[in-house]
């Protein structure tokens, strides 16, 4: 597979039982007929702790190949038979993309790799470099600019997940819709402007990104859902439900010192504090999406959305 405008037809991936990984197989899965071969790569405590779901998919006619994500010779081995690798590996394994990448490059049949970019743009603008949670990403960026020469890379940028910005939050400060309470709390003034991907349509768009051929070695696609305030939400919300929400605010000045507080203290929760203070702030906005350059059109709705969230909530 050497033309420059070939597209993926053996799609081969990791982190598919993952937060997001489970929509973005499902919409592979569901887009089966566009490709000749499908298949996921998991560990072997995965396919331990999660035979069902592993199973199923076995069941349903996809390659799964279990091993060891750290053993090159386990990951070239796996790489056979495929070209293009996609990622959706956690927060915390992002740096484990720097030798599949490595060995991608090497390999003689993987032409395209997906790092696992979904979320937040990390080079959104000059204050992107110095964000905490964008650092690890950034490596694997800085990585293949410098070293990937024969891999065309595509970067799915999505900004946040609505399906979780607009659930019951753990940590309400930060933002939350608490459909049994029938509570809201929004960030800043609530007319903040924010674009959304829901995670069914991060499966989509980087299905039609797939079947975009592309002569690019390094391809950023800024795509999204619906761009949308939290004010706008909770009307949603108190349509639907039919009632009246009780509704308080969180200034981003005191979000700004919750997430350095929570930073200093090393909480859980502070990727949360930080990410929600930078789509605040505008940085999930562009002129443009690059929807329309993969021909991606219907995307899933903030009434679909909502009306998604009062049923899981309820």
């Amino acid at each position: 597979m050497t033309a420059t405008n070939s597209a993926p037809k053996k799609v081969l991936m990791f982190g598919v039982t993952g937060l997001i990984g489970q929509y973005i197989f499902q919409e592979i899965y569901n887009a089966q007929s566009s490709f000749e071969k499908i298949g996921f790569f998991t560990s072997k405590s995965t396919a331990t702790n999660k035979p069902d779901e592993v199973n199923g998919w076995k069941e349903k006619g996809v390659e799964v190949i279990v091993g060891d994500v750290n053993s090159e010779d386990d990951v070239a081995k796996a790489y056979e038979g495929y070209d293009t690798v996609i990622s959706a590996l956690g927060r915390n394994a992002i740096l484990s993309q720097i030798p599949l990448i490595k060995i991608a490059e090497a390999s003689s049949s993987i032409n395209f790799f997906y790092p696992s970019e979904y979320g937040t743009d990390i080079e959104y603008n000059a204050s992107s470099a110095d964000e905490k949670p964008h650092q690890l990403k950034l490596q694997v960026r800085k990585y293949i600019r410098e070293n990937v020469k024969k891999l065309k890379v595509t970067y799915l940028v999505t900004g946040p997940y609505s399906d979780l910005y607009f659930g019951k939050s753990s940590e309400p400060q930060a933002g939350t819709f608490d459909v049994k309470a029938k509570k809201a709390t929004l960030l800043g003034t609530g007319e903040e402007k924010i674009s959304f991907t829901t995670e069914k349509d991060v499966g989509r768009l980087l299905v039609a990104a797939l079947k975009t051929p592309t002569t690019e070695h390094q391809r950023i696609l800024k795509v999204n859902s619906f761009t949308v305030t939290s004010k706008e939400v909770l009307a949603e919300f108190e349509k639907q439900t039919g009632a009246k929400w009780e509704v308080s605010y969180t200034p981003i000045d005191v979000l700004k010192k919750a997430e350095k507080e929570a930073w200093e203290k090393d909480s859980p929760v502070k990727t949360v504090y930080t990410l929600r203070r930078i789509w605040n702030e505008g940085g999930t906005l562009y002129e443009e999406s690059d929807n329309g350059k993969i021909g991606f059109k219907g995307t899933e709705t903030v009434e679909e959305q909502i009306r998604k969230i009062i049923k899981k909530q309820s």
